[in-house]
């Protein structure tokens, strides 16, 4: 790492904002020297709760999460937010539309909001966006809540990045909650039915309180990312009152305590007013507290480190194949091949792989596990 890196790593652990802002630049933008400067983040991180917020459009995310970070100062704690945004079509970058509706902590120097952009991933989040995580967790935030595009039942990618998922959705059409439908549903570990002062609130809390019921009969369901036992029993109550309800359908208070059990809750807010916040985050304490019991979390960051690895190597090879297909003259040139009849695709991947897969001997591969076990 060059000084410069350095000092700015060394201002990011001393607490400045500039040097957390700078950093998240450098890691988003992919810039010279990013890599060293992440891979010295990993020995501060780990005592973050990182919250992801998704749902459809105009469910009310961004309200909701202003709402939140608020709630979070009251009680003394600090915030990162990370607004995933929709990637302009001319340069890449963030459109920046959700600070709009996250003004209450405007001035609070110990609330972070930094909007990056999706870059066209289906799963509304780039590969930078774990990495700005731990940039936020070696700074310090308490929490770190990660704001996702909203683009329907591709957005699954916050699962490998958050402790715990929340799952907007608004009321008044049985619609919304089809489109909850496999992913979506699958990796909810709260529903908030958010605008709930509004009309059809009720109807849409009942039809996730059924669908849930039906993934449990199935084996299948919201809480499908904790495990194939994961819908046995109950986490909490469906009425956000942390399984006060013997009566509930979701349950009784005796199944919160069985640790091998999380059924979401679906909790009930009006962000505009502030209405059910403090349920809400009642509810991501709970779940936290499961999966710190339950021995899940060491499970999920485990997970969350091999998917890291792998998408370490596949940019990695992305980029010596890339190598290997300029120097064999180009895509174009090795297409026009294929048209007029000279090769095919299947020859020229194998052509390209070779010099690469030689590179991966055997004799390489004990090399790098010696150079590990000393």
């Amino acid at each position: 790492m060059n000084a410069d890196d350095q000092d700015l790593l060394d201002a990011l652990l001393e607490g400045h904002h500039r040097a957390l802002a700078r950093i998240i630049s450098k890691i988003e933008n992919r810039a010279p020297g990013y890599r060293d400067l992440v891979s010295e983040l990993y020995a501060h991180t780990g005592n973050a709760d990182v919250i992801g917020i998704t749902g459809s459009p105009g469910a009310g995310k961004s309200t909701l999460v202003d709402k939140l970070a608020e709630t979070y100062r009251e009680r003394g704690e600090t915030v990162g937010i990370i607004a995933i945004d929709p990637s302009s079509p001319f340069t890449g970058g963030a459109v920046l539309g959700d600070r709009i509706r996250m003004a209450s902590t405007i001035g609070d120097m110990d609330v972070f909001v930094r909007s990056m952009s999706a870059r066209g991933t289906l799963g509304g989040l780039s590969t930078a966006t774990a990495d700005a995580v731990k940039a936020m967790d070696a700074f310090g935030k308490d929490k770190i809540i990660i704001e996702t595009v909203g683009a329907g039942q591709n957005e699954v990618d916050i699962v490998r990045t958050a402790d715990t998922v929340a799952v907007l959705v608004p009321p008044g059409s049985g619609d919304s909650v089809q489109t909850l439908k496999a992913g979506i549903l699958e990796i909810a570990d709260v529903f908030v039915v958010n605008k709930a002062d509004r009309d059809g609130a009720d109807r849409t809390v009942q039809e996730l309180q059924e669908m849930l019921h039906i993934g449990a009969d199935v084996g299948f369901g919201g809480a499908g990312h904790h495990g194939a036992d994961a819908m046995a029993g109950t986490g909490a109550s469906s009425d956000g009152n942390n399984g006060s309800d013997s009566d509930n359908d979701n349950g009784s208070p005796d199944d919160a305590n069985d640790l091998d059990d999380w059924m979401p809750p679906i909790v009930e807010t009006v962000a505009t007013k502030g209405t059910g916040v403090d349920t809400f985050i009642d509810e991501l304490a709970a779940h936290k507290s499961f999966l710190v019991d339950s021995g899940t979390h060491a499970e999920k960051v485990r997970q969350r480190y091999a998917e890291e690895i792998r998408t370490l190597l596949r940019e990695d090879v992305n980029a010596l194949l890339e190598d290997e297909l300029e120097s064999a003259g180009g895509v174009d040139e090795l297409a026009e091949a294929v048209r007029t009849g000279e090769t095919d695709p299947y020859a020229i991947a194998n052509d390209v792989l070779t010099p690469v897969a030689d590179c991966l001997s055997e004799a390489d591969i004990e090399a790098v596990q010696a150079e590990f076990d000393s």
